[in-house]
């Protein structure tokens, strides 16, 4: 059977069936570094990007682990600084990806915002992902690979959180200025590390009633955090 995702010439990131896809812009994040990587480094010498995944993977695992440290340390004070400090990050990917463009003319507000979920999807966390339009106000995607699954604990996946709310943060401060008033939410149905066969996520026009489910469910996984950090704690008091 034929991969969807099997090799044919283009970039995992470059191709989607919409038509209004063609129009639609976007910066590629880290611009400086990733230019340098691809005409100094790719193009003229013998190194193997794949080195990249597990360098990145390491930078993911420390993450997890410092998140994971400063909650026993520090309890929920210490949670919300890295979680902030998240959140920022996430923002700043959202600007770089949007900065100095414009939602094209007959571009819904769906297909943008799950147009600009395909860049974060393929580009900042580096996967393969099946994306759909389901209708007005809602489209979903599937990752169909994470290169996290293979290394990461089903609870892990907390971090993403705090980078995708401020992604999308972004996004909407972003649409705000071009003149589109709406909120969007994301949710997700299953994961990989919990056992599934993809990640499938949900995003949704907001509604007040989306955006306090989103709060109360990161506010219930950072209580397990919490307890979790000191049991921990009290495991190595002993």
């Amino acid at each position: 059977m034929k991969s969807k995702h099997e090799k044919n010439g283009e970039r995992h990131w470059e191709k989607r069936e919409e038509s209004n896809w063609q129009g639609f812009r976007f910066n590629q994040p880290y611009s400086k570094g990733l230019r340098r990587l691809r005409e100094d480094v790719l193009d003229k010498t013998d190194f193997d990007p794949a080195t990249l995944w597990q360098w990145g993977t390491m930078q993911a695992m420390a993450v997890i682990e410092v998140l994971k440290s400063v909650e026993m340390e520090f309890g929920k004070k210490g949670q919300e600084v890295v979680g902030e400090s998240l959140r920022r990050v996430g923002y700043d990917i959202g600007r770089q990806v949007c900065e100095g463009t414009k939602i094209p003319e007959g571009m819904t507000s769906t297909e943008w915002i799950s147009f600009f979920a395909t860049v974060v999807n393929r580009i900042a966390y580096a996967s393969l992902e099946t994306p759909q339009i389901d209708g007005d106000g809602e489209a979903s995607f599937h990752i169909d690979w994470c290169p996290h699954q293979d290394h990461y604990a089903a609870f892990d996946c907390r971090v993403q959180r705090y980078f995708v709310q401020g992604m999308i943060d972004a996004a909407m401060d972003f649409a705000k200025s071009m003149g589109v008033e709406e909120s969007w939410d994301v949710a997700f149905e299953s994961t990989i590390p919990s056992g599934s066969e993809t990640c499938l996520f949900r995003i949704r026009r907001g509604s007040a009633e989306q955006k306090r489910a989103w709060a109360e469910f990161t506010a219930m996984i950072e209580e397990k955090a919490l307890g979790q950090a000191r049991k921990a704690k009290e495991r190595k008091a002993k």
